[in-house]
């Protein structure tokens, strides 16, 4: 028996006892986490969509770490341009301790999207400013306009370049 479920937009394929490499998620060491089946085969055959609407794969938490470095080499002819940079990805180690589970929390589901209530708290902060912001700018139109003109009059005086003398 096997179940094919989806987490950070990649599908894995995962058994029950099976350790499976994850992209990075929000927990300690020791959390059990909950992931939709997108897929599961078993004796009854495969099951897909309707089917298995409901059904969660369950894993613990194992340890957190960091890819092998890779090499990112940008390279432009004939201009001089290149640029090395390395990356590591950070990552998950989950086991698989259930598959097929009915969820009794569906948010327990989708624990690795937590963060999502924190951002839009952050963006109705950043948009309050921005609100501060623009009547800052509808005042700043409020002023005279004669400072412009005098500006645009400096700049388009100019004298003609003396011609040299052989």
């Amino acid at each position: 028996m096997y179940a094919i479920f989806d987490n950070g937009g990649k599908q894995y394929k995962a058994c029950i006892g099976d350790l499976v490499k994850l992209e990075k998620l929000s927990g300690k060491v020791g959390d059990s986490v909950e992931f939709p089946i997108v897929l599961l085969s078993d004796d009854k055959g495969v099951q897909v969509a309707k089917e298995v609407a409901g059904l969660t794969v369950k894993a613990e938490i194992i340890s957190e770490g960091k890819d092998k470095k890779i090499i990112v080499f940008k390279y432009k002819p004939k201009k001089n341009e290149r640029k090395k940079q390395g990356h590591r990805q950070p990552y998950t180690m989950v086991k698989v301790t259930g598959i097929g589970a009915v969820s009794e929390d569906k948010t327990a589901a989708k624990k690795p999207a937590a963060k999502k209530p924190a951002t839009t708290e952050k963006i109705t902060a950043t948009k309050a400013p921005a609100a501060k912001k623009a009547t800052t700018a509808a005042t700043a139109e409020k002023k005279p306009a004669a400072a412009k003109p005098a500006a645009a009059k400096t700049t388009t005086a100019k004298k003609p370049a003396a011609k040299k003398a052989e």
